[in-house]
């Protein structure tokens, strides 16, 4: 992936507007011409909403990698070969960790670059509604920011507005604010968001309701911070509550079918409350979803840009699915194992439709001759199929390292469950019966169940614990690029607890698949799970990764502690 250089970006962002891109999203869609500047332009309703479709992907793009080894590989979900973030061995100069960091600087400057255009240079002629709703839009995008840049990092420094703090002379020269600093700012920011933003909004764009359901995932998150084996009533009371306007209010519903969330031709699905909607051109790079070709069995496009094989879903991912790549049928009871990761006896009738369907047997021993992945299981998730697939979906077709597939950031079932999380709260069990009809429904649905017909049977929850809750999560959002931060926020008030967890996971991979998986006999000589695998190397030091070299370099007080801040002097 091209690396962003951060300093650049955050300097260049505020002086030039880059509005060469076009999307296959209606609502992305942007001019072509390449007269314009930051001086003529925010000039009428239309190019102020031009103005922040790229946060709706761009400058997200060098996030992606580390999006998903983060949130998956770190949290033992995801089989990675060798790499650091499986054996927690990161280090300053990894790749991946310098440009998520670039990454996410170069998202904030282009939030505080459009809210500061939209106040200095649309005119009266725009109405004041359509500059709050774009305007909350980029509050919502720069807060998701912090959210992950506090959950990854811990403290990090807080760049309100790059314009002035440029102009000023110390950028580079700023402290660290604390955590609850860092979450404190998180939620002024979408409490102005949420001020400013409509109930409903263009398919697809941010509304209220996608600033509240972020907002009671943050109070869910922060309320374990600094605590001792239990979490803030107060926070767990706001992140109810807000969950609830969405689930009571907004007028969404879960989509009925799990794997059809995935699918290109339901990108802008209502369950979807925030997401990275990606572009399937190349003009510019950056716009595009290269997923698939991180994750994807090799030829699995006809590109030649997939070279993910060797990787895979988790034999602990498997095992909480009740799945077992030691077994020649499979567990299809809950549907949505499938959706995740494909084993041997899969088919998929959405990739590669013209050929009749994906059979993952047939394909891998057949015209691979191989078992790539040592996990038994590769990637379904954040994968389109082939070229037709991609027409068939968008109208348009792929290009060499890219999609236009959307990345759900928070789907209306994530909600479901922060609710039932946060009415549990301290408490051993609950047998609240919202919370316990929302988790249901969820399961429900990854049955392929009926609610009604599903509470009937011995897999409906007739009471919750957090470890039902946790578990469902991990199942229901597995490999969407979230799990870690579950473990962060375990961290935060049971850190021994998510160290436990972590190193109880099977993290590695079977020996003999093939031979298995050809012969149809399990002879436990030849096909078994590594005899000799190493429990994780991790401590409560591995619940931040450290800041790349290029931020020391720049600004050496990121190696300081954190500094309390006056939180009064930011306003928007």
């Amino acid at each position: 992936m091209k690396k962003i250089n951060k300093y650049n970006m955050l300097t260049l962002v505020l002086m030039i507007l880059i509005i060469g891109t076009t999307s296959c999203e209606d609502f992305l869609n942007r001019p072509t011409e390449d007269s314009y500047n930051v001086d003529n332009f925010y000039q009428t309703e239309e190019q102020c909403f031009q103005g922040v479709n790229p946060l709706y992907n761009s400058p997200w793009y060098d996030f992606q990698r580390g999006f998903f080894k983060v949130g998956e590989v770190l949290s033992g979900n995801y089989y990675w070969g060798s790499s650091p973030y499986l054996t927690f061995t990161i280090n300053s100069t990894d790749e991946d960790l310098v440009n998520m960091s670039a990454s996410l600087w170069s998202v904030n400057a282009y939030a505080n670059g459009v809210i500061e255009n939209i106040d200095l240079k649309a005119p009266a002629s725009v109405s004041a509604e359509v500059k709050q709703t774009v305007k909350g839009e980029a509050l919502v995008w720069k807060a998701m920011t912090y959210f992950y840049l506090v959950r990854i990092f811990g403290a990090v420094p807080i760049v309100h507005n790059n314009s002035a703090e440029i102009a000023a002379g110390n950028y580079n020269d700023k402290y660290k604010a604390t955590v609850p600093n860092v979450y404190d700012y998180i939620v002024l920011t979408l409490e102005k968001a949420i001020e400013w933003l409509p109930e409903s909004n263009d398919q697809g764009r941010i509304d209220r309701y996608s600033a509240y359901a972020l907002l009671s995932k943050v109070y869910l998150t922060k309320s374990g911070y600094g605590m001792n084996g239990s979490r803030s009533e107060e926070d767990l009371q706001k992140a109810a509550e807000y969950a609830a306007k969405v689930i009571d209010e907004s007028g969404r519903q879960l989509f009925p079918v799990y794997s059809d969330i995935f699918r290109l031709q339901n990108d802008l699905s209502e369950e979807s409350l925030l997401a990275w909607h990606w572009e399937c051109g190349r003009d510019p790079w950056t716009q595009q979803n290269s997923l698939q070709s991180d994750l994807a069995l090799t030829g699995f496009s006809e590109m030649g840009d997939t070279w993910g094989g060797y990787a895979g879903p988790s034999v602990d991912l498997q095992d909480a699915f009740g799945e077992d790549a030691l077994s020649l049928d499979r567990n299809n009871k809950d549907k949505r194992r499938k959706a995740t990761m494909m084993m041997y006896g899969d088919v998929y009738e959405y990739f590669w439709a013209d050929q009749g369907g994906f059979d993952w047997a047939d394909y891998c021993l057949n015209e691979l001759e191989e078992v790539q992945s040592g996990t038994g299981a590769n990637q379904v998730k954040h994968l389109v199929g082939n070229n037709n697939d991609h027409v068939l979906g968008a109208g348009v077709g792929l290009v060499n390292m890219g999609t236009g597939l959307s990345t759900h950031l928070i789907r209306l079932a994530d909600v479901y469950l922060i609710y039932a999380e946060a009415v549990l709260g301290n408490a051993a069990s609950t047998s609240d019966a919202k919370a316990m009809e929302l988790v249901n429904r969820v399961r429900a649905r990854g049955y392929g169940m009926e609610y009604s017909e599903f509470i009937e049977t011995n897999s409906a929850y007739t009471s919750l614990t957090f470890d039902d809750i946790w578990k469902e999560r991990r199942l229901e959002l597995a490999t969407e690029g979230d799990r870690w931060y579950d473990f962060v926020r375990l961290h935060y008030f049971e850190p021994q607890d998510a160290i436990n967890r972590i190193k109880a996971q099977k993290r590695s991979t079977y020996n003999g698949l093939k031979e298995f998986y050809e012969s149809g006999t399990l002879d436990p000589d030849v096909t078994y799970y590594d005899k000799n695998e190493a429990v994780p190397n991790i401590n409560d030091t591995h619940f931040e990764l450290p800041f790349p070299d290029t931020d020391l370099t720049m600004n050496p007080h990121l190696l300081e502690d954190p500094v309390d801040h006056d939180m009064s002097q930011y306003s928007y």
